[in-house]
């Protein structure tokens, strides 16, 4: 199953005389990994190549080393660890030894790889969106009822009768929890999926 980091973790390996510090960090957009490439980045450094990966989408950056020595592997890596909402930076300071194309592949791809190895993960749980309403008096035990599926309340909207929900589910606990709420309202709560 997919896993994203719990934090921020780091990495740093000597390789021929060159030094290579290797950053990840959990992302929930794809500005969040731009913005986290920009902080982390050193302008003192020969090559600041990194990868990011988020759903269906990813991107990665050779910055000036030979066309698919950096960038590729380290989204190889984050991909290789099952990983995804990740970007992962990896910072190179040359020390005066070629490594050619393939050292530089192994270099920035098994800096990235270690440093996801060592990092804490958490499982990414797929989730289905569903909407629902309720009345303002039923809306603590309704939260609690999603809470106690794994669920979580992504959006509370209050109306004049009562509280549109946006909810994200499990989909093994949707249908548990479609008849917890139709017996608290008697009928009346229903599951909506979007």
């Amino acid at each position: 199953m997919p896993s994203t980091l719990l934090g921020p973790c780091e990495y740093r390996e000597d390789i021929r005389k060159s030094r290579f510090i290797a950053l990840a960090a959990p992302i929930d957009t794809p500005a969040q990994a731009l913005a986290f490439i920009d902080q982390a980045s050193d302008l003192t450094a020969s090559h600041n190549c990194w990868a990011w990966k988020l759903g269906d989408q990813y991107r990665s950056s050779d910055d000036g080393e030979p066309g698919g020595t950096a960038g590729r592997p380290i989204l190889a890596a984050i991909e290789a660890q099952d990983c995804d909402r990740v970007v992962v930076l990896v910072i190179r300071w040359f020390g005066g030894i070629q490594l050619g194309t393939g050292g530089l592949a192994r270099a920035y791809g098994g800096c990235a790889n270690k440093c996801l190895q060592q990092a804490e993960k958490k499982i990414l749980v797929k989730r289905l969106r569903y909407t629902c309403e309720c009345t303002f008096s039923e809306l603590a035990l309704v939260k609690l009822r999603v809470g106690e599926a794994d669920g979580l309340v992504e959006n509370e909207t209050f109306t004049a009768s009562g509280v549109e929900l946006r909810l994200a589910l499990v989909p093994h606990s949707v249908e548990l929890l479609g008849r917890q709420l139709a017996d608290l309202s008697r009928g009346r709560m229903v599951l909506d999926k979007l």
